[in-house]
């Protein structure tokens, strides 16, 4: 009903011009764009100490972090591969002594 309406429409278009252009002249200004740029470096460097800390919590509490849970999984799939080549070659061998002995027994 509201977006049938045309003062609406003309409000949001109205709105969002209004938006636009004030977002051009942010992005413009040199201060603005070198306020934002130094907020997002020194939230970088923020959650690279919350990193270090929490890697140094987990380890003083001799709780594993994310790189050593990743660490495992890929040990446990390099693992997994060697296991399904035994397993190939056992069943490989099997298959060969059974033959063998099949053609002995004729």
């Amino acid at each position: 009903m509201l977006k049938n309406n045309p003062m609406m429409k003309k409000l949001v278009e109205t709105g969002e011009e209004r938006v636009g252009k004030l977002a051009q002249q942010l992005l413009s200004n040199e201060k603005f764009v070198a306020a934002v740029q130094s907020l997002v470096s020194r939230s970088l460097a923020a959650k690279g100490t919350l990193d270090t800390a929490l890697r140094t919590a987990l380890s003083a509490m001799n709780l594993p972090s994310t790189a050593d849970l990743e660490q495992l999984r890929s040990k446990v799939d390099d693992l997994e591969k060697l296991l399904s080549s035994v397993e190939g070659k056992v069943d490989t061998l099997v298959a060969s002594a059974t033959a063998t002995s099949t053609s002995k027994k004729k």
